[in-house]
């Protein structure tokens, strides 16, 4: 009885062994492909790897690496520090258990453009700037999170279309879950624009936008010639900005 327990450890400990040292680029050859998913230029094993590239829904990441914690699996999950490099570069810790993704810690930098991708905006606007987003942590849910902290910065948007320039500078905002929903709030302490309020993205990318605008010394000509087309300021010089449906370009 001794031995047969001994064997078993032994047999168990040999698996293990198998698992951490087994190439990351043989396991990705045998296990079925995400949708739109695409890994190139593998090395290093499950727990300690990198990718030269990761492509999702046409959008590259590049030099993806990653470091399992193998502690973390006697709490049911997996849990990773993971990095990227190139175009977008960002950081952070990512884990999966049974109840979904969650994330801490994320530091993610990327101009617009690589986000936008090739996507057809209405108005044949184009846009261009810098994303940032700090993430405290986040955790996924229905439709999209049950809870999340963090802030978004965009730096230097620009945004042109065939009704004019409109460079907006810097705009910043904190991001939430409300009710399973993805939601900025927007104060006029974080932007040079007037703008205030909320936004936010429900199911199949339907977004409800309940916000103002007034008129200030900063903002594009463009811009302050446009505002009266949004209705009658309320008593303290606000526009309203509402908007329920499609999220405009998805």
């Amino acid at each position: 009885m001794r031995f047969l327990k001994y064997g078993l450890g032994a047999l168990v400990l040999y698996l293990v062994f198998l698992v951490v040292t087994v190439p990351v680029g043989l396991v990705w050859q045998w296990v079925p492909k995400p949708q739109g998913v695409q890994l190139q230029g593998l090395d290093g094993t499950l727990w300690s790897g990198r990718a030269d590239r990761l492509t999702v829904a046409g959008r590259r990441l590049e030099s993806l690496t990653w470091e399992v914690d193998p502690w973390s699996l006697l709490g049911g999950r997996v849990e990773a520090v993971v990095a990227v490099a190139g175009d977008v570069q960002g950081r952070g810790t990512v884990s999966y258990g049974l109840s979904g993704l969650a994330l801490q810690g994320v530091r993610l930098e990327s101009p617009i453009g690589t986000l936008v991708g090739n996507r057809r905006l209405p108005f044949r606007t184009k846009v261009t700037g810098e994303v940032q987003l700090n993430l405290a942590e986040g955790s996924q849910g229905q439709p999209w999170c049950d809870r999340l902290s963090g802030r978004i910065l965009v730096q230097q948007l620009d945004v042109n279309n065939q009704y004019g320039a409109f460079p907006l500078g810097n705009l910043a905002g904190t991001l939430s879950c409300s009710q399973g929903n993805l939601k900025l709030t927007m104060t006029e302490r974080d932007n040079r624009i007037g703008v205030a309020g909320t936004a936010l993205l429900k199911g199949n990318m339907e977004v409800q936008l309940d916000a103002s605008i007034r008129a200030t010394v900063d903002q594009p000509e463009a811009m302050a010639n446009s505002l009266d087309f949004l209705g009658q300021p309320d008593a303290s010089g606000a526009y309203p900005l509402r908007y329920s449906g499609r999220l405009p370009g998805f």
